[in-house]
């Protein structure tokens, strides 16, 4: 399984519910909070306009209408970072649940309570444009439920799309203690990425060093599962950087494949073995993370520094030669393909 980030957990659920509660609680625990009508509300200060229940309902509304009904949540994924865990509040339509489930470790938590009763809290937190009656409650909560309007709430959808729900109508300690057991399950089922997709990502990230104009390549030597050396492509230590004009072929635009005699870019394998041999480091039976598959100079380099197994993310269109001299010297040739 690709490791996509931490927890997420998307909350739903109707009016008064408890959803800021259950979110108070989450952020107590290390959460970061976000919620989807934050959107809305930018939107709704962007225009010089005040922030209100009706004004939130009508231009989310208009929002799905005009960008997708999972724009609201396709927004908030994409502020989110990979290494924290994340509670979602206010899913309202099930596009956003299905937006929300495109990335892994993510759940839905419905928080229901009886009507009395977050009727009664709604009239207890006094707000303007609260409803005043409990028919008019009720009347609201009826066109939250299921819009006649596709782009509108569907709440009822999404009640339904929940993994989990828990029941607000006790004390907020009874709501936490329903929250701590729910944790509980998920932190069992909490999953990180493999070895190879760990290390590849380190190779992906030591490549965003290249100082190569034309392609950025990297790649690092691991052994005992602990990274020994990287390297990247680039111009040899102490000469000007490609990017400066150091390399002919690479400024000259060179089409690929060809002047190669020109080229003065040292690759990122080459370079990881060379690193390993300055610091005196041995890289015998290590594993070699790589971006790119070899070319055939740095094949050679591999297997004569005793490297036991070459992982790479990128076919490469002039290593055919090299995957046979690989498999010849018995070096492990494998693919692990990551974003």
């Amino acid at each position: 399984m690709c490791y996509k980030g931490a927890m997420i957990i998307g909350l739903t659920g109707r009016n008064a519910s408890g959803k800021g509660e259950v979110g108070k609680f989450l952020k107590s625990k290390g959460f970061y909070v976000s919620s989807l009508s934050d959107v809305i509300r930018e939107e709704i200060k962007g225009r010089g306009l005040e922030v209100t229940r009706e004004r939130l309902i009508e231009l989310g509304k208009e929002l799905r209408s005009r960008e997708g009904t999972g724009v609201l949540a396709q927004r908030v994924l994409e502020k989110l970072e990979e290494d924290k865990n994340y509670v979602i509040d206010s899913f309202r339509h099930p596009q956003e649940v299905q937006v929300l489930r495109s990335r892994p470790n993510t759940h839905l938590l419905f928080v229901d309570a009886d009507s009395e009763v977050r009727f009664a809290r709604i009239q207890k937190r006094e707000r303007e444009c609260d409803p005043r009656t409990f028919e008019e409650f009720l009347a609201l909560e009826e066109r939250e439920a299921a819009s006649e309007d596709w782009q509108g709430q569907q709440l009822l959808a999404c009640e339904g799309l929940a993994d989990f729900r828990v029941t607000n109508n006790g004390s907020l300690s009874e709501l936490h203690q329903q929250l701590s057991e729910l944790l509980r399950r998920l932190m069992r089922n909490m999953t990180r990425p493999g070895w190879d997709e760990y290390f590849m990502k380190l190779a992906k990230v030591a490549s965003l060093r290249s100082n190569c104009v034309k392609r950025k390549v990297a790649a690092i030597i691991v052994r005992d599962k602990r990274v020994v050396s990287t390297g990247y492509n680039g111009t040899p230590r102490g000469t000007k950087n490609c990017y400066e004009g150091g390399c002919p072929r690479c400024n000259n635009l060179a089409d690929s494949g060809t002047r190669l005699e020109e080229c003065l870019c040292s690759h990122g394998e080459e370079n990881a073995i060379t690193q390993a041999a300055y610091h005196g480091v041995s890289v015998k039976e290590g594993t070699l993370y790589t971006t790119f598959a070899p070319c055939l100079m740095c094949t050679k380099m591999i297997i004569n520094a005793g490297i036991r197994e070459v992982v790479y993310n990128q076919d490469y269109p002039l290593n055919e030669m090299s995957l046979k001299l690989l498999q010849e010297a018995g070096v492990l040739l494998r693919q692990h393909q990551v974003e």
